[in-house]
């Protein structure tokens, strides 16, 4: 499989990441059982001078941990870059890997844990370990003004990152946060399989997040 390169490179963490042992434990046993996998801290993906930053929780299992993609090879691909396609970020075609020639403008994809967790739950400490990633790469964005969450992990990492209070800034779906220096947080609920299942999220409701986004386009 051919993985995607980051468009932020220097923000990145190392391929074998030292900093949160379970996950380490976790990659370990999994770089055992599936070496053909990306199996490591899964980078960016996207515009390098987007103005729209979507922050994503971490990679799942089969999907971003196996591709070294975001949202690429699992069920919560499709929905997610049909949505970014519908606006008009994608240039190219979904196809569930990460060598299918997507490539987006406009939008970049940052996760809040760059490493897979077990039960898809990074616990706290974790949480706050990968956080100066995502600083990093925040720091990087100098176009991007609006941000969306999905979830509420994501949510409070954006929040942090941004400048923000979380007493100030509670997460709900299509809730919006203007930060210290104008940027906007906008939440979402996760486009996870569970959710989309469950019917916590629909199409529609993801597909109202980005169009507000839109309307917010510096």
């Amino acid at each position: 499989m051919n993985f995607a390169p980051s468009p932020l490179p220097a923000t990145e963490p190392p391929h074998d990441c030292p900093l949160c042992p379970r996950l380490v434990a976790f990659r370990e046993k999994l770089r055992g059982e599936y070496p053909e996998w990306w199996n490591a801290p899964v980078p960016a993906f996207g515009d390098p001078n987007a103005w729209l930053c979507i922050v994503g929780l971490a990679p799942g299992k089969h999907g971003a941990n196996r591709t070294g993609r975001p949202f690429t090879g699992d069920q919560s691909g499709p929905l997610f870059f049909d949505t970014l396609a519908k606006f008009g970020f994608t240039r190219g075609t979904y196809d569930a890997r990460p060598d299918d020639g997507l490539a987006l403008d406009g939008a970049i994809i940052c996760n809040s844990v760059k490493c897979l967790p077990p039960q898809n739950k990074p616990t706290p400490a974790e949480v706050h370990t990968c956080r100066a990633f995502l600083q990093r790469q925040v720091d990087a964005l100098p176009n991007a003004r609006v941000f969306i969450a999905l979830g509420q992990i994501a949510h409070q990492s954006a929040v942090k990152v941004l400048g923000g209070r979380l007493p100030k800034c509670r997460f709900g779906h299509l809730a919006e946060h203007r930060m210290p220096d104008g940027r906007v947080l906008i939440d979402s609920y996760h486009c996870s399989r569970y959710n989309q299942n469950t019917g916590r999220l629909t199409p529609e409701m993801f597909e109202a997040v980005f169009a507000r986004a839109v309307e917010l386009r510096p």
